[in-house]
């Protein structure tokens, strides 16, 4: 049974119609033209790999056509029934699916999710990325062998409910106890009653706890009832399924309330009992249906409840050669490694970055740097609450020497703290201008790559150097198109599925790109 899907190459006299009314909708003209170079037949055999032989039984859908399904969803933000809808209404999905000719969709939900779910599986949406690039290396000439790159980032809030510790831990309880009713063949009330947590049986939590929120002492008492109800329900579930506690999705739920019972529950040493954590734990979980949702900050004022998500582009071309997603509270350098990788599949050189200073710490440009890529970037700016900042001294990086606005000079080791002899600093005039410390001298700190960073700060005080800096808006411009397009808010529940769904709505951006280079 063939999965490989071959529709006509030349346009029909029905198309050629549809194709003429699509003038303000170049995509779909553009994928009507080279959908076969698209999905050529390596690609269609890589697709076809994720599904097992078969010689018999239901005829499957040709994986490319569900590909390009998949596409022409983030295109048009529609879910899997709306997509099913567009394939049997929409005169130009039905071209572009080779499907004119039939009164129904060929594909069904079920079906679509399950190619999804096979994609992911197989890491082959990366390769669908990968093929909007060389499409419109092949099409519209773009070369990326001198390549220049800009990285930057955005925020993508979760899908999942975020929540307090109290709402936590019964949502966690209430989907704990459901899924021990359903392998016990029991009623949820029941459930509830031979469980000992009969906080679970209202529609809420917090009024079944009925309290004063605002009261401290009826608070910790109310978390002690929940505890105790808890520990009961716990009792309950290693008593009655000792045998399932290490099989899903018990194994899941359980581990999910023991996680926030130990991320948020600590004991209350001034008034015994337990009392919610004063401050946040590591790795903190925000949200029982998203278990990779994280709190993360884009600036001061400005809280993210999810993921960001990263994307390199190049500049000449604004197309996008790779992506990736991390939980909020993660430093963006832990996605430089990815974004490198999939960077060099596609460059044979890479003469500059223009990066976000969050990318500025990472290991790997110290690494290209090294091989002789120019990085651009705004330096981290310098306070000192209105006194000297480390750019008033000046440091001479040959001698390894450091001196300071009065003159004093002290040698330094880069990568350390230096410290300005304290009998100086304590009869210098200048003293009040430069530190509030009583009785030591000034201290400096010298990073490892402490001459880059001056580097990057005399450049951006000249015009050449401000204007090399405002290339990098071309990936913000590709940003600001992903999340007009991918929204603000995920789609899907996991750092693995918005991963899939940032790379798609990236495979779309590139698309757009070379179609509007025709």
């Amino acid at each position: 049974m063939s999965l490989i899907w071959s529709p006509p190459v030349e346009t029909s006299r029905e198309e050629q119609r549809i194709l003429s009314k699509c003038k303000k909708a170049k995509l779909f003209v553009f994928l009507r033209e080279h959908r076969h170079e698209l999905f050529d037949d390596a690609f269609q055999a890589e697709l076809a790999g994720m599904y097992p032989a078969r010689s018999s039984g239901k005829e499957v859908v040709p994986p490319a056509l569900l590909a390009l399904v998949t596409l022409l969803q983030a295109a048009m933000g529609v879910s899997d029934e709306e997509a099913v809808g567009h394939a049997s209404m929409d005169r130009r999905w039905q071209m572009l699916l080779d499907c004119l000719e039939s009164e129904d969709a060929p594909f069904s939900q079920g079906t679509l999710f399950n190619f999804r779910e096979r994609l992911i599986a197989a890491d082959l949406d990366r390769r669908l990325l990968e093929r909007t690039i060389e499409l419109a290396k092949t099409t519209r000439g773009f070369s990326f062998k001198a390549l220049r790159a800009a990285f930057d980032s955005s925020p993508l809030f979760g899908a999942g409910r975020v929540e307090d510790t109290f709402n936590l831990l019964g949502h966690a309880a209430k989907e704990l106890l459901r899924t021990v009713a359903d392998r016990l063949g029991i009623s949820f009330p029941e459930a509830v009653t031979r469980a000992g947590i009969p906080l679970l049986t209202g529609k809420s939590l917090k009024a079944g706890l009925d309290i004063d929120w605002d009261n401290p002492r009826e608070k910790k008492q109310a978390l002690e009832v929940l505890l105790e109800q808890i520990r009961s329900l716990s009792s309950f579930v290693e008593r009655e399924l000792k045998e399932e506690l290490d099989k899903p999705p018990l194994a899941t739920r359980f581990a999910t309330l023991k996680q926030i019972l130990g991320q948020d529950i600590e004991p209350d040493p001034e008034g015994g009992g337990s009392r919610i954590r004063r401050g946040v734990a590591r790795e903190r979980r925000i949200s029982v249906r998203d278990a990779d949702m994280r709190h993360g900050r884009k600036s001061k004022s400005s809280r993210v409840d999810g993921y960001k998500r990263h994307v390199v582009v190049d500049v000449e071309s604004t197309v996008i050669l790779g992506t990736a997603i991390t939980p909020a509270n993660r430093p963006e350098t832990e996605a430089m490694p990815r974004l490198l990788d999939e960077l060099v599949q596609h460059a044979d050189e890479l003469t500059a970055a223009h990066i976000d200073r969050g990318y500025l710490a990472a290991d790997e440009i110290a690494r290209v740097r090294a091989l002789g890529t120019d990085v651009h970037c705004k330096a981290f700016p310098l306070r000192n609450d209105g006194r000297f900042t480390k750019a008033d001294f000046r440091i001479d990086f040959n001698a390894h020497r450091i001196t300071c606005p009065a003159g004093q000079t002290v040698p330094f080791v880069v990568g350390t703290t230096v410290h300005f002899r304290a009998s100086v600093c304590r009869a210098c005039p200048r003293r009040d201008e430069c530190t509030t410390a009583a009785t030591k001298g000034r201290s400096v700190s010298i990073h490892p790559e402490e001459a880059f960073f001056a580097q990057l700060r005399a450049s951006q005080k000249t015009p050449e150097g401000r204007a090399m800096l405002r290339q990098r808006t071309a990936v913000e411009h590709s940003l600001a198109g992903i999340s007009r397009s991918q929204g603000k808010r995920a789609r899907f529940v996991g750092e693995r599925k918005n991963l899939f769904d940032l790379r798609r709505h990236a495979a779309v951006a590139n698309l757009f790109v070379a179609a509007r280079a025709a």
